[in-house]
């Protein structure tokens, strides 16, 4: 996209907001300087979207509508999977992008399936029909995927128009999505910031279709939930590269977090291997396999969580 288009796609998107801004809640909180400070440290790439909208990063993105960067995707489908050809390249992405039906889970869960067991592509190679799989991600070479953090991400969808405070992206698919919260605000609570996401998932349900992980921050404090998680199953993470961290102490929650999880190669362990849907016959859960270190707190005790948590 040019930089014409990208000023006329701004005008657009200010003007749905002023139209909106009447209807829905535009006030966003900044995110504590050391979130987006720690992504950089452990190596992603971070941007901020007003100079996305000025032009001086390209990503892929041609309209507030859409939610996946396809051109770091195709970029990066083409480091991971070097002996494909662009045809079943293409293939893989436009599974990727479709989707069957406007239901959240049953679209997370399906494109869940294609970020782990890969996608099954068909295209025809010396006159022959070929199956092979097209993968994702690349856990084995941290470096062949695109680390990416944007804040904030403007997303339009139908009537309805939010700006998630960060979004993270891996090789263009946005994997996670975090709301921070004032912690000034005498009304700034956890439960606001939960709150805040189920309005985004009623509202811009496509961001979430690609979803692993929500993050709920307020200061240097911060939670970790999925789709599917109620309230009091939004929790802490206390460690880093499997060493338990005490409550209080040098490094912050904040700190511990995005070390803990979004360590690119944790990261993709988590993703791949540390996440399960189940099913009662009537409903679906997402759950998150926490590990042993995961600790929940109450007002009178530590103790350690069960190893499925919401």
């Amino acid at each position: 996209m040019n930089p014409a288009q990208l000023r006329q796609t701004t005008v657009k998107a200010s003007r749905i907001t002023r139209k909106l801004r009447r209807r829905f809640d535009f006030t966003q909180s900044a995110p504590a300087p050391s979130l987006l400070t720690w992504f950089e440290v452990i190596g992603y790439t971070v941007l901020l979207e007003p100079d996305i909208a000025l032009g001086k990063y390209h990503i892929g993105r041609s309209s507030y509508k859409e939610v996946v960067l396809r051109d770091r995707l195709h970029n990066a489908l083409q480091k991971i999977n070097p002996t494909k050809p662009p045809e079943a390249i293409a293939k893989a992405i436009s599974q990727v992008t479709s989707t069957e039906s406007s239901d959240l889970l049953g679209n997370n869960r399906r494109f869940h399936k294609l970020l782990t067991d890969g996608v099954e592509v068909e295209y025809f190679f010396n006159g022959e029909i070929v199956h092979e799989k097209v993968w994702l991600t690349d856990p084995s070479h941290l470096l062949n995927n695109d680390w990416l953090v944007i804040h904030p991400l403007t997303v339009v969808e139908g009537n309805h128009a939010h700006c998630p405070d960060v979004v993270v992206f891996i090789n263009g698919l946005p994997l996670a999505v975090i709301v921070s919260i004032y912690p000034t605000n005498e009304q700034a609570t956890f439960k606001a910031g939960y709150r805040r996401i189920q309005t985004y998932l009623q509202q811009i349900p496509k961001l979430f279709f690609y979803n692993s992980f929500l993050v709920i921050t307020c200061g240097n404090q911060a939670r970790v939930g999925t789709l599917t998680s109620d309230w009091e199953e939004f929790l802490p993470w206390h460690a880093i590269d499997g060493e338990d961290f005490p409550t209080k102490g040098a490094a912050t929650e904040l700190e511990v977090l995005i070390q803990g999880i979004f360590d690119k190669r944790r990261f993709l362990e988590e993703v791949l291997h540390l996440i399960v849907f189940e099913s009662n016959g009537t409903n679906i859960s997402k759950k998150f396999l926490r590990r042993p270190f995961c600790t929940v707190l109450n007002s009178n005790k530590t103790f350690r969580s069960p190893p499925i948590c919401g």
